[in-house]
Parts: structure tokens; C-alpha cells; sequence
């Protein structure tokens, strides 16, 4: 790769951040894994990477904690935790009636669903900023560890 085109390459993915900066890329990621926007994650990951000039890589690579084997897990946690700390029973979400099509369905699931949509907000930020701190003080301490063992390479 010429200089030119490696230059442009950090710039554009700001891969020589510090290790502060690069964790908190990270766990900044994570949090917007957690968030109800569910589809556009990576666009609002890559906009609040230009906006605060964050590593995008370690951004994106947070937010990706999201993905189709994490969701409900992820997704349910956040709620759970959510009804807990507003006192909302869980109990509803066993009357979703999965026989019913159309737009009959999605009325249904709406009634359904509607009392949980708080517990879901709060809890999945509570959750978001939790899990984004771990991964901060994790990734921080790898790569303070990792810089600590490379030998710098010789001219």
C-alpha cells in the first residue's frame, strides 16, 4: 500500500486512536447494540463515529455484539430487568395469541406489547450502559497488555 492510500485508510477508520479512545469506541458500540432501533444500528454506529471522530472499526465491532444469535437474548434481558425495576409483571407476554394473521396479528401483538415498551426502553439502556462499561474496562486492559508485550519493530 502506498503511504498516500494508507494515510487516507487511518483517517478514515481512525485505527491509531489511542487505547482510551479505541475502548471507548467500543463501548460506545455496545450501547447502541442495546438500543430499540433494530436495523440501523451500524448507520447510527457510523454517524456517531464522524460526528465525534471515534474509531470505526471498534465502534462497529461493538454494535455488532447485536446480531441474529444475540437479539432475543440481548432483547429480553433488557425487558426483564426493565419489569423489574417498574414493577410491571411479565405475565402479560404469554397472552399473545400466535393464531391469529394480518394485520389482525399485529393489532393484537400491539395491545399486547404496549405495557412493556417502557421496561424494554429503560432496561435495555440500563443494560447497554453496563455491558458498553465492561466492554470498555476489558478491551482497555487488552490493549494496555498487548502494547506492553510488542516489541517495536526496527528501521
Amino acid at each position: 500500500m502506498t503511504d498516500r492510500v494508507r494515510r487516507i485508510v487511518q483517517l478514515l477508520l481512525h485505527i491509531e486512536d489511542s487505547r482510551h479512545r479505541t475502548a471507548l469506541a467500543f463501548a460506545v458500540g455496545v450501547l447502541i447494540a442495546f438500543s430499540p432501533f433494530l436495523g440501523i444500528h451500524m448507520g447510527i454506529a457510523l454517524v456517531v463515529a464522524f460526528l465525534f471522530r471515534l474509531n470505526r472499526v471498534a465502534i462497529l465491532l461493538g454494535t455488532y455484539i447485536n446480531n441474529p444469535w444475540t437479539l432475543a437474548p440481548m432483547y429480553l434481558g433488557g425487558t426483564s430487568l426493565g419489569c423489574l425495576l417498574m414493577g410491571v409483571s411479565k405475565d402479560g407476554l404469554s397472552e399473545i395469541d400466535w393464531d391469529l394473521h394480518g394485520s389482525e396479528f399485529f393489532s393484537s401483538l400491539w395491545v399486547t406489547l404496549r405495557p412493556y415498551v417502557w421496561p424494554f426502553l429503560l432496561g435495555n439502556t440500563i443494560l447497554g450502559l453496563l455491558c458498553g462499561v465492561v466492554g470498555y474496562l476489558l478491551l482497555r486492559r487488552f490493549l494496555e497488555r498487548r502494547a506492553a508485550t510488542v516489541v517495536p519493530a526496527r528501521s
